[in-house]
């Protein structure tokens, strides 16, 4: 078998909630050793005060990493980290801005003591620079301030945030990426880097469109809910089926000659109101009659077929449910069945980032709180149990 990509990196994640845990993730899963510090009563995500992993996130975003405690608010603690950095390659974390820093565990510290470490840091607006360095921020806020959740909705109604936690994981992707090139450059040049990743900046980007359609008709445009932000490409939309609903989207001209075929309608390509995409956008609430008044008339199932066979673009609208039983991710292993010690029989995502003739690491049980402290600080430290005796007594470790 082929070596993993990061055979050989290690990894201080400090990692919190869904950001920083799921880079982590990301690199134990392209081979990295990880080591998960967590605070004496757990991460937040963990279940605070329990030494188990009781929620389905945690154990997820948490797996295969070794878990050890640490009390940062302590001297003892601070000179383990810095002793820790000095064999480590890549630190990654996601507190408030200047949490570290307050600890004497920042950037310019750490990089002082090891050159080649790569200092991966995520918030909320990015702690380099910037009027809103220093704020808090979280998934729904920046939702809120990059403009997301202004244009998701129904028309005439409120602004909404999409359940997804899309930010916080986008952030964590980013910041993944950001560790991964800032190791590639420290082979060529032979130092590390600070990698500050903002969320803000990371969802940006995902409203090119809404933007698009801002610049185009020069004002703000109403909330569309799931039809397309300026109502450009028809049929665009959620439609009912027999079971449920499915999305589909004709983008090209060739797509709604191939939705006409599909609907067994095909004359409806000679009908003016229909003969391009400007037509049919003006006429979108006949289009999406007519697409509804086929679609409610077969399953979910059958319209996934049905389309895919002449080439539309479509997909049945899953529940949860169904998502965790889809039979494609399954057969991809990107979902793996397993048993979870707490949860009982679950559906948990492997690493989206394949490799061919390389398949990613096994996934393995989350680590209990603390599990590898011990071992990890008298291998990579050399300390005995009697140092890791005074530790504990001393509040640093459990």
């Amino acid at each position: 078998m082929n070596q993993q990509p990061l055979t050989g990196i290690t990894v201080l994640d400090f990692g919190q909630v869904y950001n920083g845990p799921y880079c982590g993730f990301l690199l134990a899963q392209a081979g990295a050793r990880v080591i998960k510090i967590e605070s004496l009563i757990g991460e937040t995500l963990r279940a605070r005060g329990r030494a188990t992993a009781a929620t389905y996130p945690f154990s997820s975003l948490n797996a295969n990493k070794e878990c050890i405690t640490l009390n940062i608010k302590t001297s003892e603690a601070q000179d383990i980290i810095k002793q820790l950095v000095m064999k480590a390659d890549v630190l990654v974390q996601n507190f408030a801005p200047g949490t570290m820093e307050k600890y004497g565990l920042g950037s310019e510290h750490l990089r002082a003591l090891n050159p080649q470490l790569v200092y991966a840091m995520g918030t909320g607006y990015g702690s380099m620079e910037g009027p809103y360095k220093d704020y808090l921020g979280m998934d729904i806020t920046l939702q809120a301030m990059s403009g997301v959740m202004s244009s998701t909705g129904e028309e005439g109604g409120p602004p909404l945030k999409t359940p997804a936690a899309f930010v916080d994981f986008l952030a964590g992707v980013h910041l993944y990426s950001g560790i991964v090139t800032a190791l590639y450059s420290r082979q060529q040049a032979g130092v590390g880097a600070t990698v500050d990743i903002s969320m803000q900046d990371c969802v940006f980007p995902t409203l090119s469109t809404v933007i698009g359609s801002y610049y185009s008709v020069g004002h703000e445009l109403p909330r569309s809910g799931s039809r397309h932000p300026s109502k450009a490409i028809a049929p665009y939309n959620v439609y009912r089926a027999l079971d449920g609903h499915v999305a589909i989207i004709c983008i090209r001209e060739g797509h709604w000659l191939k939705m006409c075929n599909a609907m067994g309608q095909p004359e409806l390509v000679e009908d003016e109101r229909f003969v391009n995409m400007k037509s049919r956008s003006t006429n979108i609430d006949e289009v999406d009659r007519i697409v509804n008044a086929w679609t409610g008339q077969h399953t979910r199932e059958d319209i996934f077929r049905i389309t895919q066979e002449n080439g539309v673009i479509c997909a049945p609208v899953q529940t949860i449910p169904e998502s965790l039983q889809d039979k494609h991710m399954l057969a991809r292993g990107s979902l793996l069945k397993r048993d979870n010690p707490e949860i009982g029989k679950i559906s948990q995502f492997q690493t989206p980032i394949r490799f061919k003739d390389i398949p990613p690491p096994e996934i393995h049980d989350v680590h209990d709180l603390s599990q590898d402290t011990n071992q990890v600080l008298t291998e990579m430290l050399n300390l005995t149990e009697a140092d890791l005796e005074v530790l504990r007594s001393k509040k640093v470790i459990t």
